[in-house]
């Protein structure tokens, strides 16, 4: 096999999963693959990003799944193995996953999260939410965080980190989009390339 088979979980706009794709394309990301794209949303534009870059994308809903947690993340489980899926990774994708799933995958799911961890992580922190509790608490420095996914939110080892500062007169917003350019989109496919090459040895 000549890269590890990368599928990436989308919840919305698909920014982190352009710049992997991006990293590919521009042979940043060569030890990994990504062959599938799974939204648990139907109007998701990271799976219009996915059709532009000539990658499957499907969608599973819990909807679809009658509501229920484990029959969508059996779904989920039973498309990953039918892709032959050797890496995950989480790129907004809006949903816990439990021990069941992650144990599934140990140390092959992989999340970015928009603060440097410890700091505004865990249960609630996303999106947003994150920045606003940097900006009320006043810190000088924020970042990006990429980790392994283990069944905690946000608990699993951390693989990259990068700072990023915070300025006068920062709205949620603004440092949304500075950790995102000057974070994310970095170290995501940095850590997805380090993690692939790994598994690349071992397979």
């Amino acid at each position: 096999m000549s890269a590890a088979r990368i599928a990436v979980l989308v919840s919305g706009g698909g920014t982190n999963l352009q710049a992997l794709i991006d990293a590919q394309q521009q042979g940043l990301l060569s030890s990994g693959q990504i062959v599938l794209v799974i939204s648990n949303k139907a109007d998701a534009y990271a799976l219009e990003r996915a059709n532009k870059a000539g990658i499957p994308g499907v969608v599973i809903t819990k909807k679809d799944c009658g509501g229920d947690q484990v029959a969508f993340e059996e779904t989920i489980l039973a498309q990953l193995a039918a892709c032959e899926i050797d890496l995950i990774v989480l790129a907004g994708f809006m949903s816990i996953l439990s021990q069941r799933f992650t144990d599934a995958y140990p140390k092959r799911i992989l999340n970015v999260h928009p603060s440097l961890i410890p700091a505004f992580c865990g249960a609630g922190f996303y999106g947003l939410r994150v920045h606003e509790a940097a900006l009320a608490k006043g810190v000088k420095v924020t970042g990006a965080t990429v980790h392994f996914v283990n069944e905690i939110p946000d608990g699993g080892e951390i693989i990259l980190q990068k700072a990023v500062e915070v300025q006068a007169g920062d709205t949620p917003e603004t440092l949304q989009r500075r950790v995102m350019e000057q974070a994310e989109w970095l170290i995501l496919p940095e850590a997805v390339e380090m993690v692939s090459e790994k598994l690349m040895q071992q397979l």
